[in-house]
């Protein structure tokens, strides 16, 4: 029997191809745990498309990550700190402060995506990077100044 695996399935394939398995196998363990469907016409054309559906999405995510990354690489963000006499700060500066910062801008950033080694301790002008995407990274750079 020819079935449609729904989802990756170890030592048989991955998800969307189509492979030969016993009649019972299919009926009595893949199919009831929709771990597959069976290979009809109409099933096939049904997985065409949401496989087509599925790369424009993503060729849409990917173009809108490129202009996302082009727009943050002409930006620079200020961040006003309390600090000591000896410019110490008091406290630090974390990717949720500059995530902050960037959304008073117009600009949504998941903090996640913001790349800090370490959270900033002290004033100056910092190239932080950000992975907007798989494989799209931009830099932006991040001033922190005494209130």
């Amino acid at each position: 029997m020819q079935v449609i695996l729904k989802t990756n399935v170890d030592k048989l394939g991955r998800e969307g191809d189509v492979i030969n398995v016993a009649d019972g196998y299919a009926r009595n363990y893949l199919i009831p745990h929709k771990l597959a469907i069976e290979a009809t016409e109409k099933n096939r054309r049904s997985l065409e498309h949401e496989k087509k559906v599925e790369l424009d999405r993503e060729v849409k995510h990917k173009k809108d990550a490129e202009k996302l990354a082009s727009e943050l690489a002409n930006i620079s963000c200020t961040i006003k700190v309390k600090a000591g006499e000896n410019d110490q700060l008091f406290g630090s500066v974390t990717n949720a402060d500059i995530a902050e910062v960037l959304a008073e801008q117009g600009y949504t950033v998941d903090k996640k995506k913001i790349i800090l080694e370490e959270p900033i301790k002290e004033l100056g002008v910092f190239t932080v990077p950000i992975k907007i995407y798989q494989d799209i990274t931009t830099n932006i750079k991040v001033w922190v100044v005494k209130e």
